[in-house]
């Protein structure tokens, strides 16, 4: 996607904990089939998550216990002959899957590759050009810049959604394991999709991951979520500008968006200020005031927004740029759960609106490699600072635990791993530079 994992996601994406696949992911729960007779009860059908051979036994053996756990969601036998038949793994989706980036891309860098003068120009002309936009708004409480600022990082507006055989994607992740769960509940949400006659197997192409058309929905999304908007007779978020842009703002609606609210405002921190309450307290912005926190641009908070709980969060550490994050930032990440991700589309927005940059630069920052974020994710557990897992995603958990360490130094503890903070965790756990 423009998406940070792309984006992440949308994207898909720096940030916190977080470059989960947009929106909330379950997979389909089958039910146990029915027992033959009481005297010899039928095995249950294997778990999606039950380790198998490797090779093409083990995709044999997937494949085959799939199709249990499909019928009994209730896909026909004749369906799965159709669609399933001849389908194999696609090695770029698996080799696509199991990347991890060696480099962590700077959330300064990110932002600044998301807000170009080209990607500006083109939001500006779209919002004067789409006459369905008002209509969009109205009915759904999503303001118009912010659905253009998804459809440009999701799509580039439109125009790189991804040639995949989204059927043969989500077979691969299944079938490869590590996502199994949720994999499968997207492969039988996209054959129920064709089932129902709405999208053709032709039609439903995406990203590698199974995200699909303008707006990069998976196929649950799509099932839940997309809307006919023109009032043709179909959900089509691969051709219609409108429906897609509706379907965006369907989906962030139902993520929690609220209408009048805003999304964030960037904001200057007083001199001697206690960092340690990023990202933990959330309160009105009044709460902020009384502890010598500004708007960066000078102007009043509106009413609806100084109503809202605000968090305080600083992307890029104590010498970046700092926001007071509005109930309506946690709603773009309902899209992608990403924090870069959620700058990303609400600073476009603002400009696609007419608004200037920030009053506070992005520092230039050093990219961490992967061994060195795994490296303080060991050290800070070591020194009795839980990260979670040591995976080298610079998420919520990391930076919690980041910011208690740097408080037990007396630094200042904005949860920023830079690398000068590398070297001193690495130097006091005793691992070797």
């Amino acid at each position: 996607m423009a998406m940070d994992r792309r984006v992440f996601l949308v994207l898909l994406l720096a940030g916190c904990a977080d470059t989960s696949p947009q929106g909330p992911l379950t997979a389909v729960a089958p039910p146990p089939p029915p027992q033959p007779t009481p005297a010899k009860p039928a095995a249950p059908p294997p778990s999606p998550d039950t380790p198998v051979p490797a090779g093409e036994l083990a995709f044999d053996t997937w494949m085959k216990d799939f199709r249990v756990r499909a019928l009994a969601a209730g896909l026909s036998p004749a369906l799965l002959d159709r669609e399933l038949s001849g389908v194999t793994p696609d090695p770029k989706v698996i080799s696509l899957d199991s990347r991890q980036p060696e480099f962590s891309k700077p959330v300064g860098d990110y932002i600044r590759g998301v807000i170009s003068d080209d990607r500006i120009a083109v939001g500006r002309r779209k919002r004067e050009e789409l006459t369905f936009l008002p209509a969009i708004e109205a009915r759904y409480g999503v303001p118009r810049d912010i659905l253009l600022a998804v459809w440009a990082m999701e799509s580039a507006f439109g125009q790189l959604q991804g040639n995949f055989d989204v059927i043969r994607s989500m077979v691969s992740l299944a079938a490869d394991g590590r996502r199994r769960a949720w994999a499968e509940g997207e492969l039988i949400a996209a054959l129920k999709i064709i089932d129902s006659g709405e999208v053709s197997r032709a039609q439903l192409r995406g990203s590698w991951a199974g995200a699909m058309g303008q707006t990069q929905f998976i196929p649950s999304s799509y099932r839940s979520t997309a809307v006919d908007f023109d009032g043709d007779g179909r959900r089509d978020i691969w051709s219609s500008d409108a429906d897609s842009l509706a379907s965006a703002a369907n989906l962030l609606m139902k993520g929690g968006w609220k209408p009048g609210v805003g999304w964030a405002k960037e904001v200057l921190l007083p001199a001697g200020f206690d960092y340690s309450v990023t990202e933990v307290e959330k309160q009105p912005p009044a709460w902020w005031e009384a502890r010598g926190v500004r708007r960066a641009d000078g102007l009043a908070w509106t009413a609806a927004d100084a109503a809202s709980p605000a968090m305080l969060i600083l992307p890029a550490g104590a010498t970046g740029p700092a926001f007071l994050a509005l109930p309506n930032h946690f709603a773009i990440r309902a899209y992608n759960n990403s924090t870069a991700y959620a700058l990303g589309i609400g600073l476009l927005a603002d400009r696609f609106g007419g608004g200037g940059p920030l009053v506070t630069p992005w520092p230039v920052e050093t990219p961490l490699n992967l061994a060195d974020r795994m490296a303080a994710q060991i050290a800070l557990s070591r020194l009795g600072f839980d990260p979670g897992p040591a995976d080298g995603v610079i998420g919520v958990g990391t930076r919690k635990a980041l910011r208690a360490w740097q408080q037990s130094q007396q630094l200042p503890a904005d949860g920023y791993l830079s690398a000068d903070m590398v070297a001193r965790l690495k130097a006091r756990a005793g691992i070797s530079p």
